[in-house]
């Protein structure tokens, strides 16, 4: 059974039996669909490489979705106009943009160029969307 916390602390969301929010427990889905998505997608292409482990998979997904939440909201804001004149397709430069950030910040994730990246984002959008469904099907 679920209950709602209220403002006693102050975060408005759904906490269940186990005292972890509803909120908390989809990030925390969320992080490990990326993590998993960027391990196929490491493994699948060859100008991607993530060393260092499964710890390091967790790590640069994290990683990505801060610099994605940080830097990629403006970007995507900037650029909001050619995004609409090429319906949708520059978002993958967006994110290949991203997943270079990404790169430049960690020492785990290596990606040989700029080209790797917009098929590393292309595959990591097919792959979370896949895994995402799958996961909210099973909810």
């Amino acid at each position: 059974m679920e209950q709602a916390i209220g403002s006693r602390a102050g975060l408005g969301c759904i906490v269940d039996r186990d005292g972890l929010g509803v909120s908390l427990r989809h990030l925390l889905l969320k992080w490990l669909v990326l993590s998993v998505a960027m391990a196929v997608t490491a493994r699948l292409l060859d100008g991607v490489d993530i060393t260092g482990g499964p710890v390091s998979y967790v790590i640069v997904a994290a990683v990505f979705g801060l610099v994605n939440a940080v830097v990629g909201t403006f970007v995507r804001l900037l650029s909001l106009p050619l995004t609409i004149l090429t319906l949708g397709l520059f978002t993958l430069v967006i994110n290949a943009l991203m997943l270079t950030i990404t790169a430049q910040v960690t020492d785990a994730l290596v990606i040989d160029g700029f080209g790797d990246a917009v098929l590393a984002a292309l595959c990591l959008s097919v792959l979370a969307g896949i895994l995402n469904r799958i996961f909210r099907a099973e909810r």
